[in-house]
């Protein structure tokens, strides 16, 4: 088992955690959770034009209000979520910059107008100038992180350079500053506005060309497949699963998000099955791993004092989705009893939730909820409305559950025999 766990830590985990450690991953996974909460409050505007309620009745009246005030309830929506590429440069410029010990104001906002330089604005007849603001939400996000990245690292290189305005010392700090960013600002501006005006390039159409056959294969089952089982296998070893590949995917799964949320608020039909709400929902329940099958079987069945404290201990977290109590108490972490169904359990859930979702038997997901709901509600809540997530997430704690269950039962005799042995001991 050592030389095993020593194989994995040399040849994998290790490279895999510098690889989330790596500067500009770290920034654009800031720059992705720094938005969070516009995310989340915007996207709970979608519940209110599109209440989860009956048509009959009183409900119907709210129906109604919804219906005949939709464009107003939308607005929140369409300035916090739906351009979510905006905050996110942002986030992206300011973490990168802080990074290289920069000013990190200057960074985000020079992200800022690079992205904003990548949309052409149109004229619309009675109203002038428009920006459209379909490539400021997630359709724009692989270009804003592009483009956020190149804007930072011109800005570095005009600091490391000295290719700055420099500004005496009576001056106040924040008028210095501004002048060091006029020649990175005017680079930026010149090049970004070169491309998409003078050689009509439209970077967005092409990013997303690019990125066509990754988003393709992130919605299928393998792609959901395949992080889940990463995410199991990294904390296994001790190591943040879900930092280390949610540094890569988190920007498509919230494409995917928005995309979906999307759909909703034109009335369209939902395009993707995998957010990263879906994962949260139908697949980490109780946390990753989905555990809580877990913890149940130790409240209920332990007949270990050490077991049964623990689960008495996990339980309310667990609940919450927090289960790193028994990630590190159980241990789970190099454990080869528990190792297995910890890894087994959500493979096996989330085939069965994609299966699910794909048929049409549960709605996708589209709404962010905060992820310490219990999961029915969150499940709830994320796909609008529908009763059948519900369900959904009651019979994959029962599945949870029935995998852990004989593992549980393996390990808790061992740790009765362990504390019998050591009883006679003392």
């Amino acid at each position: 088992m050592q030389k095993f766990v020593s194989f994995l830590e040399n040849n994998l985990s290790g490279p895999m955690a510098r690889l989330s450690e790596q500067r500009h991953l770290q920034a654009i996974r800031d720059g992705v959770i720094s938005a969070l909460p516009f995310i989340i409050v915007g996207s709970f505007f979608l519940i209110l034009a599109f209440p989860p309620v009956p048509e009959a009745g009183v409900f119907g009246d709210i129906k109604q209000w919804a219906s005949d005030n939709i464009i107003e309830i939308l607005i929140p929506y369409r300035l916090t979520m739906f351009i979510m590429s905006l905050y996110i440069a942002f986030g992206i410029g300011y973490n990168l910059s802080k990074s290289y010990g920069l000013d990190p104001l200057s960074g985000a906002q020079i992200s800022v107008a690079a992205l904003l330089l990548t949309i052409t604005p149109q004229v619309m007849e009675g109203q002038g100038w428009v920006l459209p603001m379909t490539n400021l939400g997630g359709h724009g996000l692989f270009v804003a992180m592009i483009v956020s990245i190149a804007a930072v690292e011109i800005l570095r290189f005009c600091k490391t350079k000295n290719i700055t305005i420099k500004m005496p010392e009576q001056v106040p700090a924040s008028v210095s500053r501004s002048f060091e960013a006029l020649i990175p600002v005017a680079i930026v501006i010149l090049l970004v506005s070169s491309i998409t005006v003078l050689a009509g390039v439209d970077l967005h159409h092409l990013i997303s060309k690019a990125v066509a056959p990754l988003v393709s294969v992130g919605d299928s089952i393998f792609g959901v497949l395949i992080p889940v089982f990463l995410i199991t296998f990294f904390w296994s070893f001790g190591i943040h699963g879900v930092s280390v590949v949610g540094t890569v995917a988190r920007p498509l799964w919230e494409v995917f998000l928005v995309n979906n949320a999307d759909a909703v608020a034109s009335g369209g039909a939902i395009p993707h099955i995998a957010p990263e709400t879906f994962y949260q929902w139908f697949i980490w329940i109780g946390g990753s791993g989905a555990t809580l099958g877990l913890v149940l079987a130790m409240v209920f069945f332990s007949r270990s004092k050490y077991l049964k404290a623990l689960g008495r201990t996990s339980i309310v977290p667990g609940i919450f989705n927090i289960n790193e109590p028994i990630i590190f108490g159980a241990p789970i972490v190099l454990n080869p009893i528990l190792i297995i169904p910890f890894i087994i359990t959500p493979l096996i859930t989330g085939t069965l939730s994609y299966v699910a979702t794909t048929i049409g038997l549960v709605s996708p997901t589209y709404i962010m909820p905060p992820w310490t709901l219990p999961a029915p509600i969150g499940a709830f809540l994320a796909t609008g409305g529908d009763w059948r997530a519900v369900v959904l997430v009651l019979i994959n704690i029962t599945i949870s559950f029935s995998i852990y269950f004989p593992f549980f039962k393996m390990y808790d005799k061992k740790m009765i025999q362990m504390e019998e042995n050591d009883e006679q001991a003392a």
